[in-house]
């Protein structure tokens, strides 16, 4: 999970909490009219009915839309909390015999309904539960002002202390989910690599091959390279200088073809290159140049000599067509099979290859 996941959960947690607002306000409200229903003296306030049309019309269409939309929350925690405290006016003022009690009672039905589906959104409970307070300690006319002191500020200082504690916390949450996401990115892409030369290894190879079929239109070419003669040169040399010659014939590689192009390490002496965008003539053309930039190094191999006196490679080139990499591989390795055939250190292509078809022989290295 990254970061914009996490925000895509806390997205879906506000969504939650507005619904579940909306829940409460409408069953409270439902709850108010039923109680007048059994009540001949009281009458159902237009705030009531206000609250139970508003919240139905906006869970309905939540729930047709489910998207997230944060500003809503705190839109309707102020517009409920109006509503709430105009209907707590309008009720005190139909009976002018109640006490301080029902203004109490009105109270904390409105933090009930703020602690429950707000308690994690400290704008919205403060949006909610304003209006109300401040109605109730009006009407009050200081009768039970400091009960009602305690009802408010007592739930305002823990909220306001929770809500802190949600900010560290969502802050720790977020570096560390960007830090673990970090670390990911970075051992899938060691995961990608070949350790000796750095070049991507089969599985970047799949990885890269994908987004070059996803997002870039033209033909591709596939150039399938091997190094002359590399067995002769471990047995001889030792695989500590087989492995700098790995390094550095790698890195030749890399810097005779272009930084759009994907350079493998295929396996064993064995790389591959993806040359993007290219025709037939430009990809000869730069498998000819990865050939000379590796000779070029003049990193020297005894064993070679019938080739040359240095390390050299030979090259199989071949189209990526429809897509279809295996067959391009087919194509590429019987391509390079011929230029070791020809004598190695030289570049064949597949209409090369087309015009002739012999068989394979197990000691061509």
């Amino acid at each position: 999970m990254n970061v914009q996941s996490y925000d895509e959960l806390l997205g879906s947690k506000h969504r939650l909490s507005l619904m579940l607002f909306l829940l409460l306000n409408t069953a409270t409200a439902i709850f108010c009219v039923l109680r007048v229903i059994h009540h001949d003296t009281l009458t159902v306030t237009t705030p009531t009915i206000a609250i139970i049309i508003i919240s139905i019309i906006l869970l309905t269409w939540m729930l047709l839309k489910p998207v997230a939309i944060f500003p809503l929350l705190n839109i309707a925690a102020a517009l409920s909390g109006l509503l709430w405290a105009w209907h707590i006016t309008l009720r005190y003022q139909q009976e002018l015999h109640l006490e301080s009690g029902y203004l109490l009672v009105a109270l904390v039905s409105v933090f009930f309904i703020s602690a429950i589906a707000l308690g994690d959104y400290l704008l919205p409970f403060l949006l909610h539960t304003a209006p109300g307070s401040v109605v109730v300690l009006a009407l009050d006319r200081g009768q039970s002002t400091l009960i009602i002191l305690f009802i408010i500020i007592l739930p305002l200082m823990g909220f306001s202390l929770h809500h802190l504690m949600l900010r560290k916390r969502d802050k720790f949450t977020r570096r560390l989910v960007r830090q673990l996401y970090e670390e990911k990115e970075t051992y899938s892409d060691l995961s990608m690599l070949d350790p000796l030369t750095g070049l991507y290894n089969r599985r970047g190879l799949q990885n890269r091959l994908e987004n070059v079929i996803d997002n870039h239109t033209g033909n591709h070419y596939v150039l399938l390279l091997d190094i002359d003669n590399f067995k002769s040169y471990n047995d001889n040399y030792g695989h500590a200088m087989g492995d700098q010659a790995l390094t550095r014939v790698s890195v030749a590689i890399r810097d005779a073809v272009r930084s759009r192009d994907i350079v493998t390490r295929y396996g064993g002496e064995e790389f591959l290159v993806i040359l993007t965008n290219v025709n037939e003539a430009i990809a000869l053309k730069q498998a000819e140049r990865v050939r000379q930039f590796v000779l070029d190094l003049e990193i020297p191999h005894r064993f070679n000599d019938k080739v040359a006196t240095h390390v050299t490679i030979s090259v199989g080139v071949a189209p990526l067509i429809a897509n279809d990499f295996d067959k391009a591989l087919a194509h590429a390795d019987r391509a390079l099979y011929l230029a070791k055939s020809q004598g190695r250190n030289t570049v064949f292509s597949l209409h090369d290859a087309s015009k002739r078809a012999p068989g394979k022989p197990a000691d061509i290295v």
